[in-house]
């Protein structure tokens, strides 16, 4: 299931730094992500960065806006695929699906911003669409969030029972060291 895994990092920007999103949860997810890459690169297996292009006037995740731009533990290298997306999934408007059954990546991993938005969202199409999908839920982080009910959730409470809703139904949900130590015994 390893050997041919695509690595689907979602919307790890630099908008998301911006204090409008309010409190965040797991502030070493953009070190794991770090980790799982530079295995995923070591190895020669699959990578593929997807970008945020809000079309939200007012929002740091507009194209050509300094927030727009990848976080500096994830720049791409040219010969990684990028795709951009206007909406919570990313594989909606995107070549991503098309890619990945071209070159026949059955299973996809999961990291990015944030848990129970656009990583919950392509979380769930990778699992209709009939890949085999892996969420890590230490590289993966999300925000503060206040319900239909004015009722405020932290963080912490969002993140995991986003990741709750999705294991074992859309994905399995695992942590950095596991994955880690699973991909250093399955050759790419």
């Amino acid at each position: 299931m390893l050997h041919n895994a695509a690595l689907v990092i979602i919307d790890v920007q630099m908008g998301f730094d911006h204090p409008c999103w309010g409190k965040r949860n797991n502030p070493q997810a953009e070190g794991n992500i770090a980790l799982l890459l530079e295995a995923w690169r070591r190895t020669g297996r699959p990578v593929v960065h997807v970008r945020h292009d809000s079309v939200e006037p007012n929002s740091p995740l507009r194209p050509f806006q300094p927030g727009n731009g990848f976080k500096p533990e994830v720049q791409p290298l040219a010969n990684e695929r990028v795709e951009s997306k206007h909406v919570n999934s990313a594989f909606i408007g995107t070549g991503l699906e098309s890619y990945l059954r071209q070159n026949g990546y059955e299973t996809v991993v999961l990291v990015g911003l944030t848990t129970d938005h656009c990583v919950s969202t392509s979380t769930r199409m990778a699992g209709n669409l009939g890949f085999k999908t892996i969420v890590i839920a230490d590289a993966t982080a999300t925000f503060n969030r206040v319900g239909y009910d004015r009722r405020e959730f932290s963080a912490e409470t969002v993140h995991a029972c986003a990741l709750a809703s999705l294991h074992q139904e859309f994905a399995s949900v695992m942590e950095t060291v596991d994955l880690l130590r699973a991909v250093e015994q399955v050759p790419a």
